[in-house]
């Protein structure tokens, strides 16, 4: 199973030219993909539904969702439902089981410009392996001061989500509400994938990962994360493994997308690699093959 993260800032590619065409081609061969900076109806990129023209563009074979943190009219004085929209995005070859939106807590900050930050979450059944979460997610782009009750958000997530169940969960007496189909599940197993501003050397990474042995290495522990990129064979502070060569200082040149699994699935992570001729944006599509 081939998984993929990109953040795609909204199809402005390294040229500043704006092409979803591009975003797909990169896209090729992907079974989960994961997407950041994804938008709808902005002046800037056309006026276009993004979510909608990538699916279409990737030959409509992708179950997907969308989750805008950014949400603001844009229907002007003319009533209606119409919404200016920036968020993340998950795409799978499998049926989409459950989804849930989650937003990120946000400073309100008065001098630098911040957005309310989200996670999509998506529930998928690949045949032959159990049934796993997936989520595209986008951290604060300020600093680790606001990105730090993000992490705790996220961490909270792993830990609760398998306890709260799926969509729906229980008895009831009336079908109308379940169609006589069983609880869609929770999994415990879960993967991160997307941009989280943050590079291995943030105190946010370990408390992400694990603190870091100097004999052993990271100390993972059950019901935690592990970085697929290590994973695969690795290094976290590897200079080929950068994945935005655009960003502002200090990101430049700096591993800030990442892909992590929980602890479980370690021993599933094959191999682990970054597209650097991909041109469709600031951001180098990150790619994770797993067993299964």
């Amino acid at each position: 199973m081939k998984l993929v993260s990109y953040n795609i800032q909204y199809g402005k590619g390294k040229d500043g030219r704006f092409d979803l065409g591009r975003i797909a081609a990169a896209l090729q061969g992907a079974d989960v993909i994961a997407l950041q900076e994804v938008e709808r109806h902005w002046p800037r990129s056309g006026d276009q539904d993004q979510p909608a023209e990538i699916a279409r563009l990737l030959g409509g074979a992708y179950h997907w969702v969308y989750g805008p943190g950014f949400d603001v009219d844009a229907s002007g004085s003319t009533p209606g439902s119409r919404r200016r929209q920036f968020g993340n995005m998950v795409l799978s070859r499998w049926p989409i089981l459950s989804s849930r939106h989650h937003l990120l807590p946000k400073m309100g900050l008065t001098r630098q410009f911040s957005l309310q930050r989200s996670v999509i979450e998506a529930v998928i059944a690949p045949p032959g392996t159990a049934p796993l979460r997936v989520h595209s997610l986008h951290l604060s782009h300020v600093g680790d001061g606001d990105r730090a009750t993000q992490v705790e958000r996220l961490l909270q997530l792993h830990r609760e989500a398998p306890l709260e169940g799926g969509a729906w969960c229980g008895t009831h007496a009336e079908t109308d509400w379940t169609l006589g189909l069983p609880p869609p599940p929770m999994p415990a197993q879960a993967v991160y994938l997307g941009d989280f501003n943050l590079a291995p050397d943030s105190a946010l990474y370990t408390r992400l990962v694990g603190p870091w042995s100097p004999d052993y290495g990271r100390m993972s522990h059950h019901g935690g994360l592990v970085d697929a990129w290590v994973a695969a064979g690795g290094t976290e502070q590897d200079p080929a493994a950068w994945t935005c060569d655009s960003c502002e200082p200090p990101q430049r040149h700096r591993r800030i997308d990442h892909c992590l699994l929980s602890t479980e699935m370690a021993h599933r992570v094959r191999r682990c690699w970054i597209d650097h001729a991909a041109t469709g944006s600031d951001h180098q599509p990150l790619w994770v093959e797993l067993e299964g």
